[in-house]
């Protein structure tokens, strides 16, 4: 083994040895082992020889959730309405904002415990009906309506067409996925038919 090689060895394993000394209350820094501020703080000062770790409180807007041998609190995270985005749980010294998605949207990227970015739910179009209604966690299932009923788009089954003839109604437009059959009272037409009758001799 040549010499180069045994000194990394060497230095490797005095440098790992000081990383397994500090305990899992403690920091290295420097070569020392400093104690850990605690959640909610963060570090001004590292210890010395002759005197221990100096901690700050998290200002507003920041926070640490656990015990850490940073100089800088974490930023709280923003609950962006443009996002879709609402407070759930506000920020404090020891935890993160925690966000949900706002009435009518749906979490596309989720977190442990809450959600980064939200998007709107879909509308189902006119011809179509709500197959799954949208929830925080899940987007709108629409699926289209099949022949002889019809859907807006805001109902959550699609409704077959008013047969005009069974309700001794004449037809007067056929209906559509997205609009019912319109009927006409046949009692009208039928007087007219009638009166036309009763005209035409007379010219």
């Amino acid at each position: 083994m040549s010499l180069s090689l045994l000194c990394l060895i060497i230095i490797m394993k005095v440098f790992i040895g000081q990383i397994l000394a500090c305990g899992p209350a403690e920091y290295l820094t420097a070569g020392e082992c400093c104690p850990r501020c605690l959640a909610g703080s963060r570090v001004k000062t590292d210890c010395t020889e002759f005197r221990s770790t100096s901690c700050l409180p998290c200002t507003d807007g920041t926070y640490m959730n656990h015990p850490t041998g940073l100089k800088q609190c974490l930023t709280c995270a923003n609950c962006d309405a443009g996002s879709g985005l609402q407070i759930k749980t506000s920020c404090t010294s020891t935890s993160n904002t925690v966000c949900q998605p706002l009435e009518g949207f749906y979490c596309m990227d989720p977190t442990e415990d809450g959600c980064v970015k939200a998007l709107k739910h879909t509308s189902c179009q006119p011809g179509q009906y709500i197959r799954q209604k949208g929830t925080a966690l899940r987007d709108t299932e629409c699926t289209d309506c099949s022949d002889g009923t019809f859907s807006d788009g805001t109902f959550t089954s699609c409704q077959p067409h008013t047969q005009c003839e069974s309700l001794k109604l004449q037809l007067i437009k056929p209906g559509t996925d997205s609009a019912d059959a319109e009927c006409g009272k046949q009692s009208s037409n039928a007087i007219a038919i009638v009166t036309v009758g009763i005209l035409v001799p007379f010219y």
